[in-house]
């Protein structure tokens, strides 16, 4: 691994100092000299460069240098102030596989006004937290977070950085995989560490018909996206220690090229969102009419639950598509799901399976469904389904 400087293509426009958080970079005459000894080639000068003068060259590293990678990472994620229910259940997970390889646990906040969910982090399973906070930061860009993430990860070397499989997640990792030249997994449902203490990605592939396991063996940090809802959060305990580190990562409005002019939140008139959701009622082709739709809103009405669909139906547009789930849907974790009609193919299950309860009606016995409920009535939904919503009527209005 090197940086490659061509001074001759170089214009001396002097953006790539400015990019630099390592003071790395500085004039020299009409041109600029790398101080390598502070470089830590986290592309940033590579990213400004307007004629490509500027190159990082990235090898496969071997394992020499691979032991130096420590520590696992979680990027926490944080929406209108608010800290995501994905950061917390990445920390969950991201304790497990930082016991397994005896190393520690950090969190990366960034955000602006975001240091008091620090705390939280702790208490859920971080060692330490990174908190990068500042105004240009407020809103998710592209770019400033892509400079903040690779300027932590180029100096202090983890070995696992984990992210959230959600729309800004999907977005930031890529970019700094492709920006350091790492290897990167999405859309995980399972991550363990092997006896090689190289972390295993499980992701569903080839629509879903197989699960495949990813390894990362000649790049660090290993990268992966996590959907939500796959792993459980643990109970926070509020007697851990942790170190609270505050970071300082500057930003140019020059570097930054989109911002937010409005955000507009997709809300879906008379439905609650599956992914928030304590009980879901999920119809699928078993329903065979929109307008028996109304025999599964009626249970979920009586249970305060959201309405979700799979795929076919959603496909067909009988629901938005905002009330999918599975695989390629939303991944869900209620506490009482109701499946109704529904055969059970992996690509569902992979949106489902970590329900608390499971409960199944279907014609089929031997619908795969069967396999993760917890309790199932195999009989025809349009004659199952209003002895059901009876008996739930009854039983509200004997309380």
């Amino acid at each position: 691994m090197g940086l490659l400087y061509d001074r001759d293509t170089c214009t001396g426009c002097m953006l790539c100092p400015k990019a630099c958080n390592f003071d790395a970079i500085e004039k020299d005459g009409d041109k600029v000299k790398f101080d390598l000894d502070k470089c830590v080639l986290c592309g940033s000068c590579e990213e400004v460069c307007p004629v490509d003068a500027i190159k990082i060259e990235r090898k496969k590293i071997d394992s020499a240098e691979i032991a130096k990678y420590k520590d696992v990472w979680t990027f926490c994620e944080t929406s209108d102030g608010r800290l995501r229910s994905v950061a917390l259940e990445l920390v969950t997970k991201g304790r497990e596989l930082a016991d397994t390889l005896g190393e520690k646990l950090t969190a990366v906040l960034i955000g602006n006004n975001i240091e008091n969910h620090a705390q939280t982090l702790i208490h859920h399973g971080a060692d330490r937290v990174l908190v990068v906070d500042a105004k240009i930061f407020a809103d998710y860009t592209t770019d400033a977070y892509t400079i903040a993430m690779t300027s932590l990860i180029a100096s202090r070397k983890p070995s696992v950085v984990l992210y959230g499989a959600t729309n800004n997640g999907r977005d930031l990792a890529p970019r700094i995989a492709a920006r350091l030249g790492l290897g990167l997994t999405a859309d995980c449902t399972g991550l363990e560490i092997d006896e090689a203490r190289q972390l295993i990605q499980t992701r569903p592939a080839f629509g879903g018909n197989i699960m495949a396991e990813i390894i990362s063996p000649y790049t660090r940090p290993q990268m992966a996206t996590v959907r939500p809802n796959v792993f459980k959060p643990g109970e926070p305990d509020s007697s851990r220690p942790g170190e609270i580190e505050k970071v300082n990562i500057e930003v140019s409005p020059v570097q930054v090229r989109t911002r937010v002019l409005e955000k507009v939140s997709e809300a879906v008139e008379g439905m609650k969102s599956v992914e928030e959701a304590d009980v879901i009622v999920c119809s699928g082709r078993g329903i065979k009419d929109p307008a028996n739709l109304e025999l599964p809103k009626q249970l979920a009405k009586l249970l305060d639950a959201a309405i979700g669909g799979s795929r076919p139906i959603v496909d067909l547009g009988w629901l938005p598509p905002s009330q999918q789930v599975g695989q390629s849907g939303r991944t869900v974790c209620p506490k009482l799901y109701i499946a109704l009609g529904i055969s059970g193919q992996i690509q569902h299950l992979a949106g489902m399976s970590s329900s608390d309860f499971v409960v199944a009606i279907n014609k089929d016995p031997d619908a795969p469904i069967f396999s993760v409920a917890d309790f199932g009535i195999v009989g025809d939904i349009f004659t199952v389904l209003p002895e059901v919503i009876a008996e739930v009527k009854r039983v509200l209005d004997s309380r």
